[in-house]
């Protein structure tokens, strides 16, 4: 596996699926009482995160409600559905987290650099037309950082979708070309792609690597942190 390198002088600017946060059936207590416990040892080893939070079930069902509901019901309003759907996500991780955090979700942090009161921060998705990924991209940009970490239910990015072929191919490493190529450039809403064509396009052309691991693997995230070998696919 390739090495992973995070600058230092950097906030870990990390998204994490909302699918981690509230699979189906509601919030996942387990995962979030392992990811502050995650948090809080990186705060104490003085890291600073930015943690962007995603949509999960709870955006896909009121999408899929929408759909079926509203007669050719827009993108952008679907969009916005998920954008809710993300600050409600957002707004429990903040509470879970409690004093690592700053008590506010930030909604849209890309005006000016974080300022760091606390060890982390909490944003929301704000701006239809994307995903959380492509926030971290832009969060990555305007904080001079190369590399951002994506967090989701799977291990690394495949070929194929491995529930449906299990002889689906992993990698542990693929150019931004390559990527590319296999999800295309076009946003849709809801779409479940490793990592959003959108946010992709942008990190190519801005020199950002992305590190897409599964976020519920602590033990991982921390090796990926420290510089050390982990699970997952690097885009670059």
């Amino acid at each position: 596996m390739p090495k992973f390198e995070l600058q230092s002088d950097k906030p870990i600017i990390m998204s994490i699926g909302g699918s981690l946060v509230v699979p189906d059936g509601g919030p996942d207590v387990e995962f979030l009482r392992a990811f502050r416990g995650m948090v809080e040892k990186g705060v104490e080893k003085g890291f600073r995160f930015i943690l962007v939070i995603g949509g999960g079930s709870v955006c896909r069902v009121y999408q899929n409600a929408a759909r079926k509901l509203v007669e050719n019901v827009s993108d952008e309003d679907l969009d916005w559905i998920g954008i809710g759907a993300t600050k409600f996500n957002s707004l429990l991780v903040t509470k879970v987290l409690g004093d690592l955090v700053s008590n506010d979700v930030i909604e849209k942090p890309i005006d000016e650099p974080v300022a760091f009161d606390r060890g982390a921060v909490v944003v929301s998705g704000w701006e239809p037309g994307n995903s959380s990924d492509y926030v971290i991209c832009q969060l990555a940009q305007l904080h001079g950082a190369t590399a951002v970490i994506n967090a989701s239910n799977i291990d690394y990015v495949f070929d194929a979708d491995p529930r449906e072929n299990p002889e689906a191919k992993p990698f542990e490493e693929m150019s931004w070309a390559e990527y590319r190529k296999m999800v295309g450039d076009d946003w849709d809403p809801g779409l479940s792609a490793p990592f959003d064509p959108v946010a992709s396009k942008f990190c190519d052309e801005n020199g950002i690597s992305v590190a897409i691991v599964n976020g519920s693997d602590m033990k991982n995230i921390g090796a990926l942190i420290a510089g050390e070998d982990f699970k997952g696919t690097i885009l670059s």
